[in-house]
């Protein structure tokens, strides 16, 4: 993908080579023209200082009687000539030809201005040639400076042309940056961009007006999702307690006592995800705290030694590889806890008996990271667009998972501002890669 502000300039760039292509085309017949006219010019005006030179000392040191009635003088390089002589009367000569002329032996092709005069009611004709070689190479000059200039005024218009463009763009990078990586609309920044464009000011109002209506949506969203997660809590832990209080009877049957028991399951999953619910919408409207400093080695290292009787029990290996440690700063160290142990059980429900899970970390100038590699079923694209979406599993297994524990670890990193990767491939497992920026 292209930039705006290149596809500009390199639209005006374009285009102006197209010119410029046209205009060497037709160049060839615009230098000839020019040169021919300014050479024409040159001709008339060397004529007239003639003519006023004549006026002023008259014709006799050009023509005399004893000099065969005529006058011609070649420059030393034969490039230009003037020659004066007795004609006729009554011929009226005013015109410019090409004609060929020999010069001690060389034939050369001249540029030749005729016009007659009369001095002392004499007719003469003025000749003023040059030749058709200074012109060629004045017209190769004349081709050369163009063609430099030319050159000269594209590169300068395209470099104005890309500051130009990137100064009138540059409002719609910031509304761009305002709008990059914002988990939450309530964290979208409504300060005006300031823009003389018009446009980029409709722009600017509308996503604000748009991120505000967003905003109150998912606040409204929020609020309901609490109050039905506290009205649901209540009744769930009415039918738990009476369940519990009927499956302490002596008298029951046991295929009543075995119903108890699937009732009280299916009501703590439904007390589970009442609470993840809750749990996200207070991550979400930033109810907890962020008053720790969390060693991230530690942390992992005591989820390890918390899962390793599962993993040991499933057949999988679990290995920490996570050597460097790296300081969390204002966060919560209970939701950092819960965003790891869920990925990594998520993993663990996933890898097949004999696979492993690797965690593994790394530390540069930049960034600190986390991965989490297992050797599981892996997922496909479909599956990884809605891989944080609650309510989705991630794989078509028919187990119970909704996916919710994915959701809430989501959640947890936006509220931390942690950037999550995820790479996974069909049969071939999953790699979550949690980035810890060192400025945040």
């Amino acid at each position: 993908m292209i930039k705006l502000k290149l596809k500009l300039s390199l639209f005006n760039l374009l285009s102006k080579i197209a010119f410029t292509a046209l205009f060497f085309v037709l160049l060839p017949y615009i230098v000839q023209r020019i040169s021919l006219r300014q050479v024409d010019n040159d001709l008339i005006q060397k004529r007239e200082q003639v003519i006023s030179l004549i006026s002023k000392i008259g014709i006799e040191p050009f023509v005399t009687s004893d000099s065969s009635d005529a006058f011609g003088s070649f420059n030393i390089l034969k490039e230009e000539f003037i020659s004066l002589e007795r004609i006729n009367p009554g011929e009226d000569i005013n015109y410019i030809e090409v004609t060929s002329r020999l010069v001690e032996g060389d034939e050369i092709v001249y540029r030749v201005l005729c016009y007659s005069l009369i001095v002392n009611d004499q007719p003469y004709l003025l000749e003023i040639g040059k030749s058709f070689s200074s012109i060629n190479h004045m017209e190769k000059n004349m081709k050369r400076i163009m063609f430099l200039f030319l050159a000269f005024i594209i590169l300068i218009t395209f470099l104005t042309d890309m500051q130009y463009t990137r100064h009138i763009l540059r409002p719609l990078d910031k509304i761009t940056k305002k709008l990059d990586k914002i988990p939450d609309p309530s964290k979208f920044d409504m300060a005006p961009v300031h823009t003389t464009t018009f446009d980029f000011m409709r722009l600017d109002t509308s996503l604000r007006r748009l991120m505000d209506h967003i905003n109150l949506l998912f606040q409204k969203e929020k609020e309901i999702t609490v109050n039905i997660s506290h009205e649901l809590l209540t009744p769930v832990s009415v039918l738990r307690s009476k369940l519990e209080n009927l499956q302490m009877r002596k008298d029951l049957d046991t295929d009543v006592t075995l119903k108890i028991e699937e009732s009280l399951k299916t009501l703590h999953r439904l007390q589970s995800l009442v609470n993840s619910l809750l749990m996200i919408s207070r991550i979400e409207s930033h109810q907890y705290l962020r008053e720790d400093n969390v060693s991230l080695k530690d942390l992992l290292s005591e989820i390890i030694e918390e899962i390793k009787p599962v993993a040991e029990d499933s057949g999988v290996i679990l290995k920490n590889e996570s050597n460097k440690d790296f300081v969390v700063k204002n966060a919560n160290r209970s939701l950092i806890f819960s965003m790891f142990s869920n990925i990594i059980n998520n993993a663990l429900k996933n890898t097949p008996r004999g696979g492993s899970i690797e965690i593994k970390s790394s530390l540069t100038e930049k960034f600190y990271s986390v991965d989490i590699i297992d050797t599981g079923k892996g997922m496909t694209a479909d599956q990884m667009k809605t891989l944080f979406s609650r309510f989705k599993t991630r794989t078509d297994n028919k187990d119970d998972g909704t996916g919710i524990g994915l959701a809430i670890a989501k959640s947890i990193a936006d509220f931390h501002d942690i950037q999550i990767k995820v790479a996974s491939s069909p049969g071939k497992g999953s790699n979550f890669s949690f980035i810890f920026s060192q400025f945040s």
